[in-house]
């Protein structure tokens, strides 16, 4: 890609936020092409790890599995290993080729997602499942380094933003592709077809994306913004403990993580269990699933990520509280919505209602991926979105799935026609809980920056 005449070798100092790139410093057809290759990888690391969920109800009815099994298969199992290896594989993707990272992590998810399609029992989908979290584990993370060094500051946000669309795309292909394959055949034959997809396009990407140069559209601090952030804000070297302290220690860091798995509580528990739902509660067919709910998830999840993208590369350039302060309000937003969903007695109305949520529950994603990778330098940048990861997954992913599953198995015994209904209503304080804590890292932010700006 090109870029200044001198790219950029030195990395800004520990701890503090890149500053902006020359102006002059633009994105080329290199870097949208890899933003593209990027974006489709994730739709199908996205749409490999929701498939079992938009299949849900065919599973349920051949291997005889409850909503707490699901639950858990669809997070804590498979959390647990993809939250764990992300780690150490981030780590090994910030000191080698990230591309390479990425392709072979591509390959395994897109092999164990075939496997589960062959699954006979409920124990070998455990095992296919957590298969899938082992290669997932080196998904993400890598493709937030790549993208940071083909865009320089002042767009990643929008980059970024693009680069999720990956979610909501997959999401709608699950939906469509998934239910229309399982209604049309059978839900094995879905799975066996993403797997072999998957593993084609990891081949594409190793022989055809290129590796950029760390760094390269980050420019070095001057020296006055070295000694106003010496002491104020904590140092890390660029080894794997001393990032990990380095982002612990840091209230913006840990704040954005923790916020962002508060909604993921919500989002995760919702989207795995949202087909579910509108088929045993709110009287959706297989067919009615792939038309119209695939449609709402694909414009309205997208829509949220692009705006919220949008809205932070424009308000953020005065000041970075608008990272936090554009989640808190879209989700503040979403609450009444996401109350008429669970409360409509009809899926026309359900999903009339679930436009709302679908929009703003995705408002908190590309600002705090964009804000982490801002904050952090360009060889942490694997690694702090590991990190990130980790923490947001742990809570929302793991435990949200998990959560829901066993309030509805709880609810069933008394309420058997409605036990998903009744847990879906539980989970309304999360949404609060979130707002709380994207205003409180809204403070962190002002706080930092006003001990950047003293002399």
């Amino acid at each position: 890609m090109s870029g200044p005449d001198s790219a950029v070798q030195a990395a800004s100092p520990p701890g503090t936020a890149v500053p902006p790139a020359a102006p002059y410093a633009r994105p080329d057809g290199k870097a949208w092409f890899v933003l593209v290759v990027l974006c489709f990888v994730y739709v199908l690391n996205f749409l490999d790890r929701q498939i079992i969920s938009i299949l849900a109800k065919p599973i349920q009815d051949e291997l005889g599995i409850t909503d707490g099994q699901l639950g858990r298969i669809t997070g804590l199992y498979f959390a647990l290993v993809y939250c764990i290896l992300g780690i150490p594989v981030a780590w090994i993707a910030d000191r080698t080729n990230r591309v390479k990272v990425l392709s072979f992590a591509c390959a395994i998810w897109s092999a164990a997602t075939l496997f589960c399609g062959l699954a006979r029992s409920y124990p070998q989908l455990v095992v296919g499942r957590l298969a899938v979290g082992v290669g997932e584990a080196g998904g993400v993370p890598p493709s937030y380094a790549i993208i940071s060094d083909y865009f320089p500051p002042g767009r990643r946000g929008t980059a970024l933003a693009l680069f999720n669309f990956g979610p909501p795309i997959g999401m709608a292909l699950g939906v469509a592709f998934g239910a229309s394959m399982a209604a049309a055949f059978d839900w094995r034959i879905a799975f066996i077809s993403l797997g072999v997809v998957g593993i084609t396009t990891a081949l594409f990407v190793y022989f055809f994306v290129p590796e950029p140069e760390k760094g390269r559209l980050d420019a070095p601090p001057s020296a006055p913004a070295v000694e106003a952030s010496a002491g104020k804000i904590p140092s890390a070297g660029s080894g794997f403990w001393s990032t990990i302290r380095m982002f612990f220690a840091r209230p913006v860091l840990i704040l954005t993580a923790l916020a962002s798995g508060a909604i993921q509580f919500v989002t995760y528990a919702t989207l795995n269990f949202t087909t579910l739902f509108l088929m045993r509660e709110k009287g959706m067919t297989l067919q009615e699933l792939a038309l119209y709910y695939s449609i709402l998830l694909g414009v309205g999840v997208a829509a949220g990520m692009y705006v919220s993208g949008w809205l932070v590369d424009r308000f953020g350039q005065k000041s970075k509280v608008a990272y936090a302060l554009v989640p808190a309000i879209g989700l503040a937003a979403a609450i009444p919505f996401f109350l008429g969903f669970v409360w409509a007695p009809g899926w026309p109305l359900a999903l009339l209602f679930l436009i709302g949520p679908t929009f703003f529950n995705y408002f908190y994603l590309s600002p705090a991926v964009t804000l982490v990778q801002e904050e952090v330098r360009p060889d942490q940048r694997v690694l702090a979105g590991a990190l990130l990861l980790l923490i947001m997954n742990l809570i929302g992913l793991g435990l949200g799935p998990t959560y829901l599953g066993m309030a509805s198995d709880m609810f069933r015994v008394a309420n058997p026609e409605n036990s998903l209904q009744l847990a879906f209503y539980t989970l309304t304080p999360f949404y609060g809980l979130a707002v709380l804590l994207f205003l409180w890292l809204a403070h962190a932010i002002r706080k930092e920056e006003a001990q950047r700006t003293k002399p």
